[in-house]
């Protein structure tokens, strides 16, 4: 037998190249089997309006409006609705008198709305105990428009004709 030495030179940059690639390498392929991994519970991944669109319908698009009466003053409280969610809450014919009358009527009124384009629902609505009174009026005002949009259900039909009239 002979004994032929042999040299092998590593450079330490190379040493350190391959460790970064080796320690990548192994991290790729514990991410691949962690994304594949069967028996993984499926997660809703839509947003909201997506799901709500898989139940079906909630509203008839359109634009709905309920009058309110404050002292003698009459205002609009518009709600604007597609088939899914509200898109915008508005109040029509808003003059001076009214909001020099009622000074807290539009920073709540828009606080309300900010919520409600949030959440899409007026119980989780929120509102300070300085306003409490102006904010469920603006509340009722909402939800009367917000009953106006919403599909109701078709009844059963009923044996007699009359039945269904009335």
């Amino acid at each position: 037998m002979s004994a032929k030495t042999k040299i092998v030179v590593l450079h330490m940059k190379e040493l350190i190249y391959t460790g970064i690639f080796a320690l990548l390498g192994i991290l790729f392929i514990i991410l691949l089997v962690m994304m594949f991994l069967p028996g993984k519970e499926e997660e809703s991944n839509l947003p909201d309006e997506e799901v709500t669109a898989t139940v079906g319908p909630v509203y008839i698009p359109g634009i709905y409006t309920t009058e309110l009466i404050l002292g003698t003053q009459t205002i609009d409280v518009e709600v604007i609705v597609d088939k899914n969610t509200i898109t915008s809450i508005r109040m029509v014919n808003l003059n001076e008198a009214v909001t020099t009358m009622y000074p807290l009527l539009e920073p709540t009124f828009d606080t309300i709305c900010q919520q409600v384009y949030e959440n899409q629902a007026l119980d989780q609505v929120t509102y300070t105990s300085e306003s409490k009174y102006t904010s469920l009026v603006l509340l009722e005002a909402i939800q009367n428009s917000l009953n106006k949009a919403t599909i109701k259900e078709t009844p059963a039909p009923s044996a007699s004709p009359s039945a269904a009239l009335q």
